[in-house]
């Protein structure tokens, strides 16, 4: 008795398989890949008002002095340090391990793209219950401008 086995290769599959793999790996290489919590600190929210755009900066625990801001061609750059042992000081006994550690703690830099509407001399910054809130007026081109609509 003769044996009827067949083999079902079928190489588009196998060309299908290996553009998912390739997929895969481009989207872990690409800087525009989802952020995921462990992998950027501090977060960070950026909104605008008609004369202002306002960045809010969420590092609970960084002392505001180790912070060092600044904005140089639309470009705000964020750097500092957070450190484990400040966090710690508000326990009397310090474990001598962890077992578990997921708060960040060291040095952290980030540079964020601002709208090309931000004016560099009209900027503050302001420490206010952990986040940095920084401030920076829009240049007057740029401002909204209310139209006054007149009955005829």
């Amino acid at each position: 008795m003769p044996l009827n086995w067949t083999w079902e290769w079928d190489p588009f599959k196998e060309f299908e398989r290996l553009q998912e793999e390739l997929d895969r790996l481009f989207e872990w290489m690409s800087p525009f890949r989802p952020l995921r919590g462990e992998e950027v600190y501090p977060r960070i929210n950026v909104g605008e008002a008609p004369d202002k755009v306002l960045v809010y900066i969420f590092a609970p625990g960084v002392d505001p002095k180790s912070v060092e801001l600044s904005l140089e061609d639309n470009l705000l750059s964020i750097s500092g340090e957070r450190k484990a042992e400040e966090a710690l000081e508000v326990e009397e006994v310090k474990p001598e391990r962890f077992a578990r550690r997921e708060r960040f703690s060291g040095r952290f830099s980030r540079v964020i793209s601002l709208p090309e509407s931000v004016d560099p001399a009209q900027v503050e910054a302001e420490y206010r219950n952990g986040i940095i809130v920084v401030s920076i007026g829009k240049k007057e081109a740029h401002k909204a401008k209310k139209i006054e609509v007149k009955a005829a």
